[in-house]
Parts: C-alpha cells; sequence; structure tokens
C-alpha cells in the first residue's frame, strides 16, 4: 500500500519554493524518489505532518571550486 508524500524544493532563504506530491509504498523508497529533486537544491520530504528527511543538493560552484583548492 502506497502512502502520500510531498519533496519541497527549499530556496537560499528558507522558504519553500515548489512542493511535488508523489505515492511511495515506504520512506526509504520517497526518499530514492525525492532525490531527483534535490539536483535543483535542498529538499525536504514529508509524510502528511512527519518530516522524512532533508536531501542537500548541490553545492554552489564557488564553493565546490574551493573546497577543491590545495591549502
Amino acid at each position: 500500500m502506497s502512502e502520500q508524500y510531498r519533496a519541497y524544493l527549499i530556496g537560499e532563504n528558507g522558504i519553500f519554493r515548489a512542493a511535488e506530491a508523489f505515492e511511495a509504498p515506504s520512506d526509504s523508497l520517497a526518499l530514492a524518489f525525492a532525490e531527483r529533486f534535490a539536483r535543483r537544491g535542498d529538499v525536504e520530504v514529508w509524510q502528511l505532518g512527519r518530516k522524512i528527511g532533508v536531501l542537500r543538493g548541490p553545492s554552489p560552484p564557488e564553493v565546490q571550486s574551493r573546497s577543491l583548492r590545495p591549502n
């Protein structure tokens, strides 16, 4: 039996920018499904009033390039 979930894309200011409703048979499969949205930024996954988890999106390019520089 599938449950209803929502994936919320979080903007830089912490405000939800978009939401996507979907069904999944378990929390772990809901998180796996929501990973596709994390390409655009951080995503919170909820099942009704229960927060399942937060998926971190890619770091901004300037942060990535700084982390690759030798110290």
